[in-house]
């Protein structure tokens, strides 16, 4: 611990509130809370404190506003954008919710599942599954990551083509504001129309307005039936056809579209064991398509059906469809192990876009051509949830290329590759976030009076500027 850095204090004060089991200051425990996801900001916490309780919280955060101390909150710490990791200066404390681990309530009447902020999102899932009820948010690290942070920073996942993004499975909230006032607006309520929806200013501010204690999730009806398949297409421009054809022919009932260009299955059966390519030929790209019915029977023979006139339609090129639920997981673990797979292939320069899902081969054909004429040589390994316009749209280097002098334009090859995304009318941050490492980007593409209104509610919901100062955003803002 860096004692001489924090006021005189702090730490007996901040003990006496969460106990001795509840503040980590051993540096060499303290450190894995600091460990930036990407490496790309090196962080160093002056403590980690760990409340176990809503007033817990409050205490601390009421003691770090009379001192002026920054507060770093954090969940699973599994976040892409450097936003939960203190800075290196060694003066922020780390606020983990993890020890807020309880699931509160479910009302299965109202299809509601009431959960702490550090819950594990696999938990609150498994939960949810007990009361023969799904909580439909889904992302490839639901066993680390936590509700708290999910609704902290909006997340995404698999099945926002179906269910939304995080926000919009959020009935009620309760926060910690940054004077350590609790506000509770933990109600489970469809219609409620009283005024400015507060909850919905918290929801994706990552922990900049408030810190998010627990939550009043939806829950929906579990599936009764479940179709995986392993599509191969001719390339983007078919899959946003079958997209139609597949949401058409089944009433909406497509949960899941994952698009997956053959270098990326190539790099994947190449560098994890454990995989096979489920053709024997190789085609340009796949599709992973899912699609989920509250009652069984008709569906997989509505998507046999739909797939036979696409492939009739040249959108198709082979199909399979899975036959057990061990066959439907292996389809998923090939979608799930192709960061990890990207991750050995070496350094990468990342990009997590979006744009309209009728531009999204307008978008690949652009953007191709835009870094091959930029970085000749750099390969790409695009992949994601095409069903929603969002594509991770990742740079490699040239083969047995310098990857450190690569590395060292990511800001250029952002610029590249954002270009293109924001003439199409698209974000450059599709469910990541902006934490520090998209803060140049917001600056760049947000017009003055979006970036203002941003700086006036942290000013206003956080005046002393204690709660993930620099994160989201600017300093300067």
């Amino acid at each position: 611990m860096q004692a001489s850095v924090l006021p005189n204090g702090l730490i007996d004060r901040l003990r006496q509130i969460v106990g001795p089991s509840g503040l980590i200051d051993d540096p060499s425990l303290v450190a894995p809370f600091a460990e930036d996801r990407r490496g790309r900001f090196p962080g160093r916490a002056a403590c980690v404190v760990r409340p176990a309780s809503t007033a817990e919280v409050a205490g601390v955060v009421g003691v770090a506003a009379e001192l002026g101390v920054s507060l770093v909150p954090q969940g699973g710490n599994t976040g892409l954008v450097s936003g939960s990791t203190p800075d290196a200066s060694g003066r922020e404390i780390v606020l983990s919710l993890a020890r807020m681990n309880r699931v509160r309530a479910i009302d299965v009447g109202n299809g509601t599942i009431t959960a702490e902020a550090g819950c594990i999102l696999a938990e609150v899932q498994r939960a949810a599954a007990e009361a023969d009820r799904l909580f439909p948010l889904s992302l490839a690290a639901e066993g680390s990551c936590t509700i708290g942070g999910n609704l902290s920073t909006n997340a995404g996942g698999t099945q926002v083509l179906r269910y939304g993004n995080a926000r919009d499975l959020v009935l009620g909230l309760e926060v910690v504001l940054a004077d350590g006032q609790v506000l509770d607006l933990l109600r489970g309520l469809r219609k409620d129309n009283t005024g400015y929806d507060l909850k919905q200013v918290f929801l994706g501010s990552e922990g900049t307005l408030g810190i998010i204690t627990a939550a009043v999730l939806k829950l929906v009806p579990r599936p009764r039936e479940v179709v995986t398949g392993w599509v191969a297409v001719p390339g983007p421009s078919a899959a946003v056809e079958l997209l139609g054809r597949l949401q058409d022919s089944t009433g909406g009932q497509i949960t899941t579209f994952e698009y997956v260009p053959r270098p990326c299955l190539e790099q994947l059966l190449r560098l994890i064991d454990g995989h096979r390519d489920p053709f024997t030929e190789p085609f340009p790209a796949y599709i992973l398509v899912e699609a989920t019915a509250g009652a069984r029977g008709g569906l997989r023979a509505v998507i046999e059906h739909g797939l036979t006139q696409a492939v009739e339609a040249g959108l198709v090129l082979d199909a399979t469809l899975a036959a057990s639920e061990n066959q439907a997981r292996a389809l998923w673990r090939m979608r799930e192990d192709l960061p990890e797979a990207e991750k050995r292939a070496g350094a990468a320069v990342k990009h997590d876009v979006s744009v309209p899902v009728s531009s999204i081969p307008m978008f690949f054909e652009r953007a191709e051509r835009a870094v091959a004429a930029s970085f000749p040589g750099a390969r790409i390994s695009a992949f994601g949830h095409i069903g929603d316009g969002n594509i991770h749209f990742n740079v490699l280097p040239p083969a047995n290329g310098d990857a450190a002098g690569f590395l060292a334009r990511w800001n250029d090859v952002n610029d590249v590759v954002e270009g293109v995304v924001m003439d199409l009318g698209g974000s450059f941050s599709a469910e990541h976030g902006i934490g520090r490492l998209r803060q140049r980007s917001l600056l760049r593409y947000k017009t003055a009076i979006e970036i203002e209104l941003m700086a006036s509610l942290k000013r206003t919901f956080d005046p002393k500027g204690i709660l993930n100062p620099g994160r989201v955003v600017p300093p300067s803002s």
